[in-house]
């Protein structure tokens, strides 16, 4: 079992920056792949980001690469998700996930992981 918090939601303008936090706790080797997604009202949840624990690799959707940064502390059991030059298109619910291995061409997919946090809500106006 793996037990996921997040946390540094909240509300900023446009252009603004947030940094999202996820605390990982439970089985390590079910958290070999761990990733970000989104969900806004009346919309399906996308994902965002995703990193390989074990190499540090790092993969974005196009919507945000340029400007969200994913990063872990594995002394910390944290993923964390640097989210710069936000825009009113960027408000969701933002949700960690974890499994122990999702393909590639898998990453962003949400039904690709089998651990989930309960989310943080980011707001960003305009």
């Amino acid at each position: 079992q793996v037990q996921l918090v997040e946390s540094g939601g909240g509300s900023v303008q446009t252009g603004g920056s947030l940094r999202l936090s996820c605390a990982a706790s439970g089985a390590t080797n079910s958290r070999n792949v761990m990733g970000w997604f989104r969900q806004a009202p009346g919309k399906q949840r996308e994902g965002v980001a995703a990193i390989y624990t074990g190499s540090g690799a790092t993969y974005y959707a196009d919507s945000v690469k340029g400007r969200f940064t994913m990063s872990q502390d594995n002394a910390k059991n944290s993923v964390y998700l640097q989210m710069n030059r936000l825009k009113p298109e960027d408000t969701a619910m933002y949700y960690c996930a974890a499994d122990d291995f999702v393909s590639r061409s898998r990453l962003l997919m949400s039904n690709a992981y089998t651990y989930w946090g309960r989310g943080t809500q980011v707001t960003v106006s305009s």
